[in-house]
């Protein structure tokens, strides 16, 4: 991988996985424009880990309140903290849904799926949940403090529908939150902080891969490059949506998945598969 693919590559991942677009068809799609391809997915997992840090760091101090306050009302059942280990409780209520169904879907779920002509059907389906979210569903009030454990069940079942390539993760997860009511401002927060684990997961899952022939066949400073620049794009992909978000509208990312999704079936080959 050149210096030049690295940095692309950085930046779409950084960009992509929090907007509600699909990371990982954009990246198949930049694989196939480019002609280069990394088998398996180590390293989209790897540059995953890069956007999760952003995450991390970005929300480090929701992050540090919602850790505190459930090991806190574990020891003390202090009502103070009740918010916050419930709100714990169903980050790992979602997490532990996505993580069992999503093992069994990945069997189920062919690398045939990983085409232009179905990445092109799943954004489109993606782009029809978001329109239908911001213009038929009226929004909900509902914040942490009134959050149920059917709220995370739902939540966790959206999610675990975007291993489909093409179905955005955030895009589900903040649709599957507004459906149940939740407040625009929560269901973001919730879907970024549901992100870390679910990354971490899946990098412990592929640290073989990652810590052995990725980075001899891929080469040590692309994969630096591509992190730094994930990490950077990931921080302006988080700080751009949550400013969004509070002047503007899911449609706009709905009209972008229609047009990715056409471009895609015209101009790529249909039948390529990226294994």
């Amino acid at each position: 991988m050149t210096y030049i693919e690295a940095i692309i590559f950085g930046v779409v991942q950084g960009i992509t996985e929090f907007l509600p677009i699909s990371s990982t068809a954009h990246i198949v799609i930049t694989e196939l424009i480019l002609g280069y391809h990394f088998p398996g997915l180590a390293f989209e997992i790897f540059l995953h880990q890069a956007s999760a840090l952003a995450v991390i760091l970005y929300f480090r101090r929701d992050l540090a309140q919602v850790i505190s306050g459930f090991l806190s009302y574990l020891r003390e059942k202090n009502h103070i903290n009740r918010v916050h280990f419930f709100f714990g409780l169903y980050i790992i209520v979602a997490t532990v849904i996505t993580g069992g169904l999503g093992v069994l879907l990945k069997g189920l779920v062919a690398d045939t799926m990983k085409t232009p002509a179905f990445i092109s059907g799943a954004l489109i389906v993606t782009g029809s949940l978001l329109i239908f979210i911001e213009r038929f569903h009226k929004y909900g009030s509902r914040t942490e403090k009134n959050m149920t454990f059917f709220d995370a069940v739902i939540v966790g079942l959206g999610q675990t529908i975007a291993v489909l390539p093409g179905i955005s993760r955030s895009g589900a997860t903040l649709v599957s939150a507004l459906w149940v009511g939740l407040s625009r401002e929560t269901a973001v927060k919730y879907s970024f902080l549901l992100v870390i684990p679910i990354i971490l997961g899946s990098s412990v899952l592929a640290l073989g891969d990652i810590s052995t022939g990725i980075w001899t066949e891929i080469g040590v400073g692309p994969m630096v490059v591509s992190f730094v620049t994930t990490y950077i794009f990931s921080v302006i992909g988080i700080v751009w949506l949550i400013d969004f978000l509070r002047k503007s509208k899911l449609v706009y990312f709905a009209a972008y998945c229609f047009m990715v999704a056409i471009l895609v079936y015209l101009f790529l080959d249909p039948t390529i598969i990226i294994e």
